[in-house]
């Protein structure tokens, strides 16, 4: 049997550095708004990172 105790999220952003900063708040405060989120946090220790990489 499969148990779920722990997701780990890696976020990799390709965005210009001039947004770096509002993507980052944006990052702290997502996830009260995100369905999945929501539906299993009682449950399931959900832990996220944002990587940020300028455009090729």
């Amino acid at each position: 049997m499969l148990v779920v105790r722990r997701i780990r999220v890696h976020y990799r952003l390709q965005a210009p550095k001039d947004q770096w900063e509002t993507a980052e708040r944006v990052h702290g405060f997502h996830a009260p708004f995100c369905p999945m989120y929501l539906s299993v946090k009682a449950a399931i220790d959900i832990t996220t990172e944002l990587e940020l990489v300028e455009p090729e």
